[in-house]
């Protein structure tokens, strides 16, 4: 596809006889008004930036020092997609229409769906939503944004069996949400969690992305029946580039699912995840890369059909309540006490505070006395100390003394 072809499609307004020069940057929280506001930058050539509207004095700083650096509009590259941000200054992945509508055919060949109908509520300046409205832009299908908080209050559009069907085929009807907005949809002391649960079960996938489920919410999903697809992808990638198919997730499954036909999928030497592919992007503007390749910060592992799990993230912070906490500080005052041959910690997946603070240690041997270690950390703040030590069998440290910690999340995950 080329530009043009992917601004008629958009259904691009009357061009200005005379554009305003520079990037364009889209930052509407109004969906109708985003949407205008990119068909016409598309249409006119720009690069276009998107950007959150809740940004900061230092995002946009960077955002406004990047435009003045802008490089000519036509060629690959020419969209640039918010990454990170959250801690400091964001960076903008270059897209274009080659890797968004290869994402899009990845996305029908993987689902085996013609016409891609989705109900919106995330936004459209980050890369999910983007790509919900892009996937029904580029196959003809419906795109209908809804506001969150309206949904939240039990206020539900019309779902997918409220609207005709095209012809003899069935439409199919999609919806992205993170974990946390299907825990408050589903939450008892919601407005209206029978409701939510009967209107999510006619989408033919929910799915879930950006962030870990937990035990608890995926029991509570899968007991409601909701077609639930856990999936993963980011900015980088153009979004999903591995997801379920709902009846996996409903038959006790919580991987990530397969590799969509589009993205290939393996692990480093580390255990990280990386990922090729024509929807990968060309690198952080205003650099540039043809590799096509990207490797992740998240640890994984696959399995024997093919099945993406997400362990955890290879940075070592864990951030607990909200607070990070640095694991090396933990360990040092671990080895103080004498207890341990060897001992790591690591962040666990935690319903309540994201991450729960883990102390692993080899299993084996004098079993350490931890009355006596957890009276040794009381000089540590609260939130650092570790709530839970767990004995690891076969200790993932190699002979050139590297740990292996994504091995060691995933049997520590085990243990639990």
């Amino acid at each position: 596809m080329e530009r043009l072809g992917l601004a008629r499609l958009l259904g691009t307004p009357d061009i200005a006889a005379e554009p305003s020069e520079g990037p364009a940057v889209i930052e509407e929280r109004d969906p109708a008004a985003f949407m205008r506001s990119f068909a016409r930058a598309v249409g006119e050539d720009k690069q276009v930036f998107l950007a959150d509207p809740a940004w900061g004095p230092r995002e946009r700083s960077a955002l406004s020092e990047l435009t003045g650096a802008g490089r000519p509009a036509s060629g690959p590259g020419w969209l640039l997609i918010p990454s990170g941000g959250t801690g400091g200054e964001p960076k903008f992945a270059r897209h274009d229409e080659e890797t968004i509508s290869a994402a899009v055919r990845g996305f029908r060949g993987h689902f085996d769906v013609e016409r891609v109908n989705s109900v919106g509520v995330l936004p459209l300046y980050h890369v999910s939503g983007f790509m919900a409205w892009m996937r029904a832009a580029l196959t003809g299908g419906q795109y209908l944004p809804w506001d969150w908080k309206r949904l939240e209050s039990g206020e539900f559009p019309v779902g997918p069996a409220g609207h005709p069907r095209r012809g003899a085929q069935r439409e199919r009807w999609y919806l992205s949400l993170v974990p946390t907005q299907l825990q408050r949809l589903l939450s008892p002391t919601g407005p209206g969690a029978a409701d939510a649960a009967k209107w999510l079960r006619t989408f033919d996938a929910v799915f879930l992305g950006g962030g870990p489920m937990w035990p608890e919410l995926a029991a509570a999903a899968a007991g409601a029946s909701i077609p639930v697809s856990l999936s993963y992808g980011m900015t980088e990638t153009a979004a999903m580039v591995a997801a379920q198919h709902p009846e996996e997730f409903l038959s006790g499954d919580r991987s990530c699912g397969s590799p969509m036909p589009h993205a290939r999928i393996g692990l480093t030497a580390a255990g990280l995840v990386r990922i090729s592919g024509e929807s990968v992007f060309r690198g952080y503007f205003p650099a540039w890369s043809d590799s096509r390749e990207f490797t992740t910060g998240d640890l994984g592992s696959i399995d024997e059909r093919g099945r993406l799990s997400i362990l955890g993230r290879s940075d070592t912070v864990i951030i607990t309540g909200g607070k990070k906490v640095e694991p090396s500080e933990i360990e040092a005052a671990l080895r103080t006490t004498g207890e341990f041959s060897d001992i790591a910690v690591v962040g666990l997946p935690d319903a309540e505070w994201g991450q729960m603070v883990t102390a692993c240690y080899p299993e084996g041997g004098r079993s350490p006395d931890l009355t006596r270690v957890v009276a040794a950390l009381g000089s540590l703040a609260a939130f650092k100390r570790p709530r839970r030590f767990i004995p690891i069998s076969d200790w993932p440290r190699n002979a050139q003394g590297k740990l292996n910690r994504a091995e060691l999340v995933r049997r520590a995950i085990n243990r639990t």
